[in-house]
């Protein structure tokens, strides 16, 4: 695999950690070595996990894929959530799947000291297996954190984020459950400094530009890249600056979700096409460099998730930000205000398997 570019952290004075959450577990000076608290892995789209099992899945491989999943690194998702806390499914959504897919800074789920998690999606599979809807919920979002497994941390209102930081995967998944009241079925997590050459291996995406803008924190060597609106072209380093822009719009980190958005359509649209299927050469590429970049939970079946994902393509999945009321102050900290009126509704739909009600109301916390 190529050598992965550095992608420097633009946000490391936002870390949750003591200079800024007074909840945050604390973290020594001089303890962050190896640069990598000073470096951000930027994690946008980890529905790249379906993707990939798309792919497997029209591949028809069993030995193959087989092959593949025992590269892929699995982490331990559940076994410290505690049951009685978490949400039941409702009978009549019994066979659709929900998944929590992260962005994380790091693929060791041992190492959570000051790292976050960025990207937080709840991917739901409905029972027919015909369709998915994909919300994100901003990782400023001041929601209730329950305690961690050590004790040590949470029991405390905080951005969803420090979850993660706070108790890794598990306190995470209880977190989400905490505010969704949607059980997890499985979990994946993306590290992204393996984003580029992802996309790279596809051959790049297609992505429509909403707005003219110029990102100063690029990959390029100069930090300078420059994006007319309109549909464009973009190799891995381009697709990945797009979707990790977020200072040049006045809506910060949700137009960050809808570049993120768009990005996980072009390489759902580019994964499944002929093109690429085609071409061994190609999905190779395409998986070594996946395989590379995931981690899954220890319970989930690729081969079981590659067939019942197979139809997915982006007709027919559906994206949607958790409604909010906005950006706000509480204390010192610049957070996302739920609107938890709307969520319970929306996440009810879910839990619920409607999927009518969700795109409904979905659609509307859109406006």
């Amino acid at each position: 695999m190529p050598t992965r570019q550095p992608i420097y952290d633009r946000d490391a004075t936002e870390v949750i950690g003591p200079a800024n959450d007074p909840n945050a577990p604390g973290v020594a000076p001089g303890k962050h070595k190896n640069k990598k608290r000073n470096k951000k892995k930027i994690i946008l789209i980890c529905v790249l996990v379906p993707l990939v099992l798309v792919g497997l899945g029209l591949l028809g491989g069993g030995i193959y894929l087989h092959n593949v999943e025992s590269n892929v690194q699995r982490v331990d998702a559940f076994e410290s959530v505690p049951e009685a806390s978490r949400p039941q499914k409702d009978a009549v959504a019994k066979d659709a799947i929900n998944f929590l897919l992260l962005g994380s800074d790091t693929r060791d789920p041992e190492n959570v000291g000051g790292s976050r998690s960025d990207t937080i999606i709840v991917l739901h599979l409905n029972k027919d297996q015909n369709a998915a809807q994909l919300i994100s919920i901003p990782r400023d979002t001041w929601v209730h954190i329950p305690k961690s497994a050590n004790g040590k941390h949470g029991n405390v209102d905080s951005k969803i984020n420090a979850a993660y930081a706070w108790g890794g995967v598990p306190l995470m998944v209880q977190t989400v459950e905490d505010y969704t009241d949607v059980r997890i079925d499985h979990v994946a997590l993306v590290d992204f400094a393996g984003f580029k050459e992802i996309v790279d291996a596809l051959g790049g995406v297609t992505v429509d530009v909403e707005t003219t803008f110029t990102s100063t924190h690029s990959l390029n060597a100069n930090s300078i890249r420059h994006f007319d609106k309109g549909v464009q072209q973009m190799d891995g380093a381009a697709a990945l600056d797009y979707a990790r822009e977020r200072y040049s719009f006045k809506d910060g980190d949700f137009a960050r979700i809808r570049h993120q958005q768009q990005v996980i359509k072009a390489i759902l649209d580019k994964a499944s096409s002929g093109g690429v299927l085609s071409s061994p050469t190609r999905i190779n590429a395409f998986l070594k460099a996946t395989t590379d970049t995931v981690s899954v939970d220890k319970d989930l079946n690729m081969l079981s998730m590659a067939t019942q994902l197979r139809h997915l393509r982006s007709g027919n999945l559906n994206f949607y930000t958790s409604p909010t009321k906005g950006t706000g102050k509480i204390g010192d900290q610049s957070v996302v205000l739920p609107d938890t009126a709307k969520a319970k509704a929306l996440f009810d739909a879910v839990r619920k398997d409607d999927t009518a009600t969700i795109e409904k109301l979905g659609a509307e916390s859109a406006k």
